[in-house]
């Protein structure tokens, strides 16, 4: 079965419940949340993490960059959506449609880059380096 690689931003408490399916799936969205948006490259996945999530208090003020496989014949449904620049190429997957989405996830979620920010003590930092470990496992 072909797959396509690709990558979510996320914070750490997303992180957490990600860790707690097993790596295997991503959490529901939050009632404002009414779209899951996974990228289409680590590139623009990377500006997301280190430009948004590391300057916002809902995401701990930490970006993580996931990369997952996913189906590709069930990806044929959704269009790419250019929001920027060349890079910037995301799938538009409706809140109501996460269950399925995550189901033709093929493997594991892995995390493939964190930023830190310098809006965190160094002991907070560790206790998050520490916290990312665990879920290395």
């Amino acid at each position: 079965m072909k797959t396509i690689r690709l990558f979510r931003p996320v914070g750490l408490k997303e992180m957490e419940l990600i860790a707690e399916s097993g790596f295997n799936a991503f959490p529901p969205r939050l009632a404002w949340q009414p779209i899951f948006y996974p990228v289409m490259n680590q590139q623009y996945a990377e500006q997301i993490a280190l430009e948004w999530n590391t300057n916002d208090e809902f995401f701990g003020f930490i970006g993580i960059v996931t990369a997952f496989e996913v189906n590709e014949g069930y990806l044929k449904k959704y269009d790419v959506q250019n929001v920027g620049g060349a890079v910037h190429n995301e799938l538009w997957i409706p809140a109501e449609e996460l269950n399925d989405f995550n189901s033709n996830i093929n493997g594991t979620i892995e995390i493939v880059k964190v930023y830190f920010t310098g809006r965190s003590t160094k002991t907070e930092n560790l206790a998050l380096k520490s916290k990312l470990k665990e879920f290395k496992k």
